[in-house]
């Protein structure tokens, strides 16, 4: 309460040359809001300089007690005055300043003024359309807030002009349905010629020239009857152009210059108004600068000393929180540590687990081909040895009793199936021939009635790698292709390969039923965890894209091995 009452004691010294304050007392509010009432009552009368003086007086006062509503009002005054004297620049300016304070306080119907009048100015002096229709949409959102139906009425028609402007009548059609609705209930009589006009506009839009011809022409006819002459010069205009459009040369010739010479006689009396304030030009340039330096002049010595008081106290609070954020600092800096070590931990783990994984999946592979070419090099050859001998000794014995002829063809079997056994264990394709071969074939293997396999590669079905590679990625794809026959329910399924920068890249896509990749566990064999742990050991990248009822597309990147 002291530093209150000493801030009001100095304002008052320092306003004490003032007439209003002569007696030594703090403005009040009701105060400010009479001097704003005279200076508007001022301005509708044409005394613009006594207006302005007024008004500035009024925001003066009213930053002196800092009060955002009535500092925001006396800004929209001062810019009201520039507005009505075509200083569309400083009325701009002083627009948007009101706007600042009043965004502070809960008066729609001063926020409602505000971006109306910005509105006006984007769209008839700047011609930025876009942002003006954003000014009165603004409006028109305080307008009902506050339930002002008049003022609803008048920003429609305003909206409605503007999108007419620019020639965007279907967007403006719905303002002018609402304005037509209920301009008759709540519209003003100041409007009429315009809402007129629109409609005229619009039918001629619609090319619906009796009723267009019938709007425009009541709209000339109440304008001439009343004071609004420059929505009449308007109406005018764009009759003019409706008549020009529809052939009628000589009647929109006589639009034309009733046009001029209403827009002639608006100039000439904008004219009269600059000469009748010409004396204090120079003053109100100089506004800005004197109204954007009051709050520093009002700065008093008291307010200053106040200020260094509380700076100890800034100080100490400053140190506190410094010991506080060092403290919570240290804290978070330990629980990071303790954190990075959990997941090193975590990490060397899973490691652990990948590699075992890959070890027992590489001690799985080179079983297989030890197996695959025992069979090959030792049992089928030493099969295919006895049914020599056999078919050598019947041949000269000229003996074909039904036990040799069963025997040679349980021989024969026999031998088909360690062949078979050894190409499933390592196919001969792959051995012979390479990957790209083995893998179209497996490809052709794979697809049924029930499903098609269909296998597209960018790379040269010669190309040759590193037979460990080979063999890796060889049995990885049979799994992708085993996993789709088994559980994935497609009828169709794509397998894509392709090289780029010494990487295998290999897309499998299947339009299955798909699966929560969240939930995928490790499977019997070659489950896509341990797919994923045997291409990470390979540095290279697993990425799977499924959903329940989707389909399902793998892509796998890894760094190939060449044959050395």
């Amino acid at each position: 309460m002291l530093k209150i009452r000493l801030l009001f004691l100095l304002s008052l010294l320092c306003l004490s040359c003032s007439p209003l304050f002569s007696q030594k007392k703090i403005p009040s509010i009701e105060e400010i809001t009479a001097l704003t009432n005279e200076a508007t009552t001022l301005m509708h009368a044409g005394k613009f300089e006594r207006s302005l003086i007024k008004s500035r007086k009024a925001l003066k006062f009213a930053i002196i007690i800092k009060d955002d509503n009535s500092i925001a009002t006396s800004y929209n005054t001062i810019a009201a005055n520039f507005d009505e004297l075509s200083e569309y620049d400083k009325a701009f300016f002083y627009y948007q300043k009101g706007l600042v304070y009043a965004d502070k306080t809960n008066n729609s119907e001063l926020k409602n003024w505000l971006y109306n009048n910005l509105g006006n100015i984007y769209c008839f002096d700047k011609k930025e359309y876009k942002k003006g229709i954003y000014y009165y949409k603004k409006s028109l959102d305080y307008s009902g807030k506050i339930g002002d139906s008049v003022q609803i009425v008048f920003t429609n028609l305003n909206i409605t002009w503007a999108y007419f402007d620019i020639g965007d009548f279907n967007s403006g059609e719905s303002h002018l349905k609402l304005i037509n609705k209920y301009h008759s209930k709540f519209g003003d009589e100041s409007t009429i010629v315009a809402l007129n006009m629109l409609n005229g506009m619009y039918y001629g839009y619609k090319n619906e020239t009796k009723k267009a011809t019938t709007f425009f022409e009541k709209a000339l006819l109440l304008g001439n009857e009343g004071n609004e002459k420059s929505d009449l010069s308007f109406a005018h205009q764009e009759y003019s152009k409706f008549l020009l459009k529809n052939g009628d040369f000589e009647k929109a010739y006589q639009n034309l210059a009733s046009y001029n010479t209403i827009t002639a006689s608006l100039n000439y009396e904008e004219k009269l108004k600059k000469i009748n304030v010409a004396g204090i030009n120079l003053e109100l340039d100089e506004y800005k600068r004197e109204i954007d330096n009051i709050e520093i002049k009002y700065k008093t010595k008291q307010e200053y000393l106040i200020e260094k008081q509380t700076k100890n106290k800034q100080i100490s609070i400053i140190i506190i929180s410094i010991l506080l954020f060092a403290i919570i600092l240290f804290y978070f800096f330990f629980q990071n540590t303790k954190l990075k070590q959990k997941n090193k931990l975590n990490d060397i783990q899973s490691q652990i687990q990948e590699n075992m994984i890959t070890a027992s999946i590489n001690g799985q592979e080179l079983e297989r081909k030890k197996i695959a070419n025992f069979l090959h090099d030792n049992i089928s050859a030493l099969l295919s040895s006895a049914g020599l001998h056999l078919s050598v000794f019947t041949s000269k014995n000229n003996i074909e009793s039904e036990e040799i002829v069963k025997t040679k063809a349980i021989l024969k079997e026999a031998h088909d199936k360690v062949r078979d056994l050894s190409h499933e264990l390592l196919p001969s394709l792959l051995a012979r021939f390479g990957l790209f071969y083995a893998l179209n074939d497996l490809c052709e293997k794979n697809s049924n009635s029930n499903i098609q396999f269909e296998y597209s590669s960018t790379i040269d079905e010669k190309t040759r790698y590193n037979d460990e590679f080979e063999m890796k990625m060889y049995f990885i794809i049979t799994e992708l292709l085993n996993n789709i026959n088994k559980h994935s329910g497609a009828n169709n399924a794509t397998l894509n390969l392709q090289e780029i920068n010494n990487t295998l890249i290999i897309h499998v896509w299947d339009n299955g039923k798909g699966f929560d990749t969240n939930e995928y566990n490790t499977i019997q064999g070659f489950g896509l965890n341990q797919i994923h742990a045997r291409i990470n050991n390979m540095k290279g990248e697993v990425v799977v894209e499924s959903t329940l009822n989707a389909e399902t597309s793998i892509h796998i990147k890894v760094p190939i091995l060449h044959t050395l």
